[in-house]
């Protein structure tokens, strides 16, 4: 399994959303434990985003980047807002 790494934005929405939605904040730690699994699976992101990946979660996304044996969680935001 993959260790992970989280950004500054991404715990700070996260922290946010544990107060406000405990019921999507359970389905996003479902999702990190299923990227961190196989992160290879997600759809790479192209143009000014190349590197990066993303799962969905319901509307939201979630962006992340590999790094070796790192899985870097970098935003989590509705589909709307993510790219």
């Amino acid at each position: 399994m993959y260790q992970t790494e989280f950004t500054r934005e991404f715990l700070k929405i996260v922290k946010k959303l544990k107060t406000k939605d405990k019921a999507l904040f359970k389905r996003l730690e479902l999702k990190i434990e299923e990227i961190l699994e196989n992160p290879e699976h997600y759809k790479p992101l192209s143009n000014e985003m190349k590197g990066l990946k993303r799962a969905h979660v319901g509307h939201f996304v979630i962006i992340f980047i590999i790094r070796d044996s790192i899985v870097v969680f970098i935003s989590f935001k509705h589909h709307d807002f993510a790219y």
